[in-house]
C-alpha cells in the first residue's frame, strides 16, 4: 500500500483537516519533535487505497541569514551586506527540528499534499517543505505526479473535503516573491541598521532603544506617524466666527438654524453680518424638501478593514487581532483571515452560512427574519483574487470564546450578516430659512427602514430633533441671533486604523504584514500607542524620520518601498525575474546606503539637539581597569558601562538590574566587577565588563559572566562556583551564586533553571571534591545552630546536593522550562566537575549528570 504525506502550517490545523477527511477514523501519536503529531488512516486518493500520514510543521520551516562571520557586528563593515555577504537557510527554530522530523515522516512516502496557508508566505512554506521531503520520498515511476497543493479558505467539511477532490500544483514564482522580499528587507535592513545602531548608540546615552533599526517597510511607517506630528506642531490656530439664530414653534418647541455662509474669518464682516440679522423678528421659510435616501449596507469583510474596526472601536492593537484571527480561524469558527479581497464568488453559499446562525442567542430573530423574507445580494466589491471575505463558519457563543476572541467574531458576523441585510433608508427633510437677506438651513432625518443597522446598530442614524411641518413662506418668530468665535483646530495624532489605511493606499507592506509594522515601531520606542489608540512618535523617532528628509527623503517616503511592493507582485504573478528584481533594488539601496553613510553628519546635528552624549549620560558606578576612574552606568536601553577619560563603551546583559559587586576586582584586568540580576526569584551572577565584551578564553562568547568563565583560579568563575550538570539543558552548569545567602540557590548558566537549597545557611562553598556516583562537586554547608535542619543538633556537612540523603529534602528546583528527559545512566562516568582529575584543557568543568538520584531530582520537582 503507498503512503501519502500531508503537511499543514500548524498542529492544530494538521489535526483539524485530518479529523475532516478521515471522519474521525484516525490513530494520532507525537512527532520525534514534541511539538507536532502525526495522525494515520487509511483512505482512496486517486483511484488507490492508500495510508495517510496527516502531520504539520509551526510556520516557516528555515529562515534566510547571513552565514556565520558576516552576524559579527563588529568585524563586518555594514556596507558589505549589500552584495559580498552570502546568505543561508537555517532552521526557523532549531529546537524543533522540523527538518529532521519532515525527513522521518516524508521516509518512504509516495505523494506529499500541502496543506499550508493560501497565500504567498505559504506557498514559500511549501518549498521549504519539499525541500526537506524530497530526497527521501520514493522516487516516481516515470512521469507520475507525486507532489500536490490543497487550496482551501476555511476548516469545514465542505471546503476541506472540496479541497481534496480538487488538488493543484504549488506556485514557484509566488513562493520566490517572498524569497525576494526576505533577503531584500535582510540585507537593506541589516546594513541600515548596523550601522545607524553602532553610530549613534557610541555617541548618545539616552536613546533609549536597544537598537535603531531601519526597515524598509518599518521606516515608511514611521514616517506616517512623524508627519502628522509635524502638521501638529507647525499648525497655528486662527479664529473665525459663525452666525447662530433660533426660532420658536408650536409652544415650546425651537430649532437651530445653520448658516448657510457656515463661518468667516473677519471679526468686523462677521459683525456686520450679525447687525444686519438682527434687525429682523421674523425668519421666513423658503423652501422644503423632503428626500429619501439610502445608508449603504457594508462590503464584504476583509483584513485591513478588520484591523481597521478591530483597533477603532474594539480597542485592540492590529498584531493582537491577527494573532487572535488566526486562532479563530484553525478552531473553524470563521474563514481565513487574511484576504484582500471584497467580494464573495458567485458560488459562495451565503444562505449556508447564514442558517449556521439561526439558533444564535444574540442575532437569531434578525437572521431567521432575512432568511424567510429573502437575504439581499451583496455589494459588488474588489475580487483580488486570493481568498473569500472573512467570513464566519459556524456558531459560536461568548463562553466558548471568551474575551477578545468573542469581541472580534463578534463583530465578523454581525459584519457578515450586514453584508446580507437590506440598506437604511430614511427620510431627510430640509427647510431652508431666510431672516434678512441671510439665509440659514435645518436639517433632519427620520427613519424609514433601518436595515442593517438593526445588526450594526453602532451604524445607524442617530435621532435628531422632529423638524415642525411647515410650507414656503410660513413665518416662524427669532428668539435667538448671536455670534459665536471660535478657533481652527490641529489635526489628532494619527489613530491605528489611520495608519492601517495610509499603509494600504501607499502599498506599504500586505495585508499580513502591516500589522508587524506597526507594531515594530511600538516595540522600537519610535512611537507610544496613547489613548484611542492614538501613535504619538517618541523623540527619537522624530529625529530619524527629520535626518532621513535631510539627508535622503526617500528612505522615509512611502515611494520607493511601493515601487519595490509592485516589482514583488509582478514576481508573484511570474512577469518579472527574480534575479534581475533583487539585484537592482539592491544596487538601488546600497548607493543610498554609501550616501547616507557619507552624510551622516547631517542626522547626527538633529540628535545633539535631543539626547544628551555619553559621558554626561548616567551615573558613576564601578572602576576601570585601565585608567581606575569610574565608569558611568547608562541605564537607558541599552544599558551599558562607559569610561569618558578612555572613551570606551562596555555592553552589559539587559533586561536586568546591575550593582557594584563588593568592590572586587577581576584578576585579569583590574576592572571592578559588577552584579546582573533578574530578580530576587531569578538569577544573578557576577561578571567583568572587560572580559564581557573581550572574552578572554577560546571557549568563551562575547556577553558571558563569571558563571560562565573558565578562568581556573578565580574565585568567581565557573570552575570555582560550578557544582553540577543542569538536569534540564544539554550544555548548562548549575553554579553556586555567592550573593544569594541565606536564601542560598544556584542557577544553571545557561538556562532558566534555578535551585533554592539550604535556606538560613550561615555559609555554603562548593568544595574541590566530587561525588563518587556522579562527579558533581560537592557542597559544604554551615549552618547556624538555632536553625539548624541537620539531625543531631549538627551545623556543618559536606555532601552532594543530588545524591546525599542528608541533602534531599533541602533541595528545590524552580523555574524549569520543561521536564527532562530520563536520565541517561549507565554511560560510565564523564569527566571531573573542571578541577582535579579530568580537567578539561583551559579549566572547562564538565560536570556528569547523576544516574539515579539526578533522574529522580528533575522528575519530583519538576
Amino acid at each position: 500500500m503507498k503512503t501519502v504525506l500531508m503537511v499543514a502550517e500548524k498542529p492544530s490545523l494538521a489535526q483539524s483537516i485530518a479529523k475532516i477527511l478521515s471522519r474521525g477514523n484516525m490513530a494520532s501519536h507525537k512527532g520525534l519533535n514534541g511539538a507536532c503529531s502525526v495522525h494515520e488512516y487509511t483512505g482512496s486518493f486517486i483511484g488507490q487505497s492508500v495510508h495517510f500520514k496527516m502531520t504539520s510543521v509551526c510556520g516557516h520551516v528555515m529562515t534566510l541569514d547571513f552565514i556565520g562571520k558576516y552576524n559579527n557586528w563588529d568585524k563586518v563593515d555594514p556596507a558589505e551586506l549589500f552584495s559580498k555577504a552570502p546568505t543561508e537557510k537555517k532552521e526557523a527554530n532549531p529546537k524543533l527540528n522540523m527538518v529532521k522530523f519532515l525527513k522521518v515522516e516524508g521516509r518512504s512516502c509516495d505523494y506529499v499534499v500541502l496543506w499550508l496557508d493560501c497565500d504567498k508566505e505559504g506557498e514559500n512554506i511549501c518549498f521549504e517543505v519539499l525541500d526537506a521531503v524530497l530526497p527521501v520520498m520514493n522516487k516516481p515511476r516515470g512521469t507520475e505526479k507525486t507532489i500536490y497543493r490543497a487550496k482551501f479558505s476555511s476548516i469545514t467539511d465542505t471546503d476541506i473535503c472540496n479541497a481534496m477532490n480538487h488538488l493543484g500544483e504549488p506556485n514557484r514564482n509566488e513562493a520566490l516573491s517572498v524569497d525576494a522580499r526576505q533577503e531584500l528587507d535582510l540585507r537593506i535592513g541589516c546594513a541600515f541598521t548596523r550601522f545607524q545602531t553602532k553610530y549613534f548608540q557610541g555617541k548618545y546615552g539616552n536613546l533609549d532603544s536597544s537598537l535603531i533599526s531601519f526597515g524598509p517597510c518599518q521606516t515608511p511607517t514611521l514616517g506616517f506617524c512623524v508627519e502628522r506630528h509635524d502638521k501638529i506642531q507647525s499648525f497655528k490656530p486662527e479664529a473665525y466666527w459663525v452666525l447662530q439664530a433660533k426660532v420658536n414653534y408650536e409652544k415650546e418647541g425651537s430649532l437651530t438654524l445653520e448658516w448657510d455662509r457656515v463661518r468667516v474669518f473677519d471679526r468686523e464682516i462677521a459683525q456686520l453680518f450679525l447687525n444686519i440679522t438682527k434687525t429682523a423678528k421674523e425668519a421666513k421659510v423658503e423652501s422644503v424638501s423632503k428626500k429619501e435616501k439610502a445608508k449603504q449596507r457594508p462590503l464584504a469583510l476583509n483584513t485591513v478593514e478588520m484591523l481597521r474596526v478591530a483597533s477603532s472601536a474594539l480597542g485592540m492593537g492590529p498584531q493582537h487581532t491577527m494573532q487572535i484571527a488566526e486562532r479563530l480561524y484553525t478552531q473553524g469558527y470563521i474563514s481565513y483571515p487574511r484576504t484582500e479581497t471584497t467580494h464573495y464568488p458567485e458560488n459562495f453559499d451565503l444562505k449556508g452560512s447564514l442558517r449556521q446562525q439561526a439558533n444564535n442567542l444574540y442575532w437569531a430573530e434578525t437572521v431567521k427574519a432575512l432568511l424567510s423574507e429573502g437575504i439581499n445580494r451583496p455589494r459588488k466589491g474588489h475580487d483580488a483574487g486570493d481568498h473569500p471575505p472573512i467570513t464566519p463558519m459556524r456558531s459560536a457563543t461568548e463562553a466558548e470564546l471568551g474575551g477578545d476572541g468573542w469581541r472580534l467574531y463578534e463583530y465578523i458576523t454581525r459584519h457578515f450578516i450586514a453584508t446580507v441585510s437590506a440598506d437604511c433608508k430614511y427620510l431627510q427633510t430640509t427647510i431652508a430659512f431666510s431672516i434678512g437677506p441671510e439665509r440659514f438651513t435645518c436639517v433632519g432625518k427620520t427613519v424609514i427602514s433601518p436595515g442593517f443597522t438593526e445588526i450594526m446598530p453602532w451604524q445607524s442614524i442617530p435621532p435628531e430633533e422632529n423638524l415642525p411641518n411647515c410650507e414656503r413662506g410660513d413665518i416662524f418668530p427669532i428668539s435667538e441671533v448671536k455670534l459665536l468665535e471660535k478657533q481652527t483646530n490641529p489635526p489628532d495624532y494619527l489613530t491605528e486604523a489611520e495608519l492601517i489605511t495610509l499603509m494600504e493606499k501607499h502599498g506599504i507592506g500586505t495585508d499580513a504584514s502591516i500589522p508587524v509594522h506597526i507594531n515594530n515601531v511600538c516595540q522600537r520606542n519610535y512611537v507610544t500607542v496613547e489613548s484611542g489608540r492614538r501613535l504619538k512618535p517618541t523623540n527619537l523617532g522624530i529625529v530619524l524620520v527629520h535626518g532621513y528628509y535631510k539627508i535622503d527623503a526617500e528612505l522615509v517616503l512611502p515611494t520607493i518601498r511601493s515601487a519595490v511592493e509592485k516589482q514583488l507582485n509582478l514576481i508573484a504573478q511570474g512577469k518579472a525575474n527574480y534575479h534581475q528584481v533583487l539585484e537592482h533594488t539592491l544596487d538601488i539601496f546600497k548607493r543610498k546606503f554609501h550616501y547616507f553613510v557619507d552624510s551622516i553628519a547631517g542626522m547626527d546635528e538633529l540628535m545633539e539637539v535631543s539626547f544628551s552624549p555619553l559621558a554626561a549620560t548616567g551615573k558613576p558606578l564601578s572602576r576601570c581597569g585601565k585608567c581606575h576612574r569610574f565608569m558611568k552606568y547608562i541605564q537607558a536601553k541599552p544599558s551599558r558601562l562607559h569610561c569618558s577619560h578612555c572613551d570606551e563603551t562596555y555592553s552589559l546583559p539587559q533586561n536586568g538590574t546591575i550593582k557594584l559587586y563588593k568592590e572586587l576586582r577581576c584578576p585579569l584586568d583590574d576592572f571592578e566587577l559588577v552584579l546582573w540580576s533578574s530578580g530576587s526569584r531569578g538569577k544573578s551572577y557576577p561578571l567583568c565588563p572587560y572580559c564581557t565584551n573581550h572574552p578572554p578564553f577560546r571557549d568563551m562568547k562575547k556577553g558571558m559572566g563569571c558563571n560562565e568563565c573558565t578562568h581556573p583560579t578565580c574565585q568567581h568563575s565557573l570552575s570555582m562556583l560550578g557544582i553540577g550538570q543542569c538536569v534540564e539543558c544539554e550544555n548548562g552548569v548549575l553554579v553556586l551564586d555567592p550573593t544569594s545567602g541565606p536564601k542560598w540557590k544556584m542557577a544553571c548558566n545557561k538556562c532558566n533553571v534555578v535551585v533554592h537549597f539550604f535556606e538560613n545557611a550561615h555559609k555554603v562553598r562548593v568544595s574541590a571534591e566530587t561525588c563518587e556516583s556522579c562527579d558533581a562537586a560537592l557542597v559544604h554547608v554551615d549552618f547556624n545552630k538555632a536553625k539548624s535542619p541537620l539531625p543531631g543538633d549538627e551545623t556543618q556537612h559536606s555532601g552532594c546536593v543530588f545524591c546525599d540523603p542528608v541533602f534531599q529534602d533541602l533541595v528545590e528546583l524552580k523555574h524549569a522550562a520543561m521536564r527532562h528527559p530520563m536520565h541517561r545512566g549507565g554511560q560510565g562516568k564523564r569527566q571531573g566537575r573542571g578541577r582535579g582529575k579530568g580537567r578539561r584543557p583551559g579549566g572547562r568543568p564538565n560536570p556528569r549528570k547523576p544516574k539515579d538520584k539526578m533522574a529522580a531530582l528533575a522528575a519530583y520537582f519538576v
